[in-house]
């Protein structure tokens, strides 16, 4: 990931340059991760009964 890109995905998720100091590269990268992961429409969604019989 060259330094461009770290700073385009932080932008992305919303961190500032001043929280860079406080994160990893790795905990920005699951931070996009799981922003995109947000877009992806679930075919079924768990409820409360499929919680309980786990």
């Amino acid at each position: 990931m060259s330094t461009a890109l770290l700073l385009l995905r932080a932008t992305q998720v919303g961190v500032s340059i001043a929280d860079m100091d406080l994160l990893t590269i790795g905990m920005i990268q699951d931070m996009y991760v799981e922003a995109m992961n947000d877009q992806v429409p679930y075919a079924r969604l768990a409820t409360q009964e499929d919680f309980d019989k786990f």
